[in-house]
């Protein structure tokens, strides 16, 4: 399917065509001084972030992983029902730091921004793209990779996306980490972010958080790295919407 059929563009930005439905939704959603927000470009560690911060926060209670990552950290994007939701949530979004919704730049909730080296972005987007029936086919890579350069891909280009976070207002309420770093000593990187929440936590429960969100064993817990679980769930409504994992 083409670019046409697939996406819509909101603000400049390739987004799914759901999107159109929730804007106005997503314009009057009312954030909360407690919401914690995971900020990511696609393939950036979302995924790993989903599972790294409800540990931190439940205080490395591995029952808080039982439901699947899209439930237990939803989309600001996705349109489920966030008031229901007690505090503090935990939100991911895709979404540039100007597109946010106009009540972020008010309440100012905490933001944890995850970014990756651009080349792997696009090595493990195209490999996703060509699985994902909701993402366009991506073609000859050579060609995908200018429409990764230009921005003519989902949530735009990486270099505005990554600029408009770093550059954000109110630094004092976000912290940005890399996943390289994450990769290089996750024991300090979570550690790190319990910081930045005020969480104290010892050092023996950051060990076991960091040794649960080792890939080798994330990859044990069964509501996480599932393409087709998730595919499924792009087509099938549900009275929260529909979800997807980018």
């Amino acid at each position: 399917m083409t670019e046409a059929e697939l996406y819509t563009v909101y603000k400049g930005i390739y987004l799914l065509k759901e999107f159109p439905q929730i804007s106005k939704y997503f314009e009057e959603f009312s954030f909360r001084p407690d919401d914690i927000i995971i900020s990511t470009y696609p393939k950036s560690g979302t995924t790993w972030s989903q599972e790294i911060v409800p540990l931190i926060v439940n205080g490395g209670d591995p029952t808080c992983l039982q439901s699947p990552n899209w439930d237990r950290v939803p989309w600001l994007e996705d349109h489920p029902n966030f008031e229901e939701r007690p505090s503090p949530r935990i939100i991911a979004t895709h979404i540039q730091y100007n597109m946010m919704p106009p009540s972020f730049f008010k309440v100012k909730p905490r933001v944890i921004n995850v970014m990756r080296n651009p080349k792997d972005v696009f090595t493990s987007t195209i490999h996703y793209h060509e699985k994902a029936s909701y993402h366009v086919s991506p073609g000859p890579q050579n060609e995908f990779l200018h429409k990764f350069l230009d921005g003519k891909v989902a949530y735009g280009s990486w270099f505005d996306h990554v600029k408009s976070w770093l550059n954000a207002e109110d630094k004092e309420h976000m912290m940005h980490i890399s996943y390289e770093e994450m990769i290089m000593d996750l024991k300090d990187s979570v550690s790190r972010i319990a910081q930045f929440l005020e969480i104290p936590l010892d050092d023996e429960v950051i060990e076991k958080i960091a040794d649960r969100c080792l890939f080798k064993n994330m990859k044990t817990n069964s509501s996480n790295f599932s393409l087709e679980r998730n595919c499924r769930r792009l087509e099938k409504p549900t009275n929260r919407g529909r979800s997807r994992v980018l």
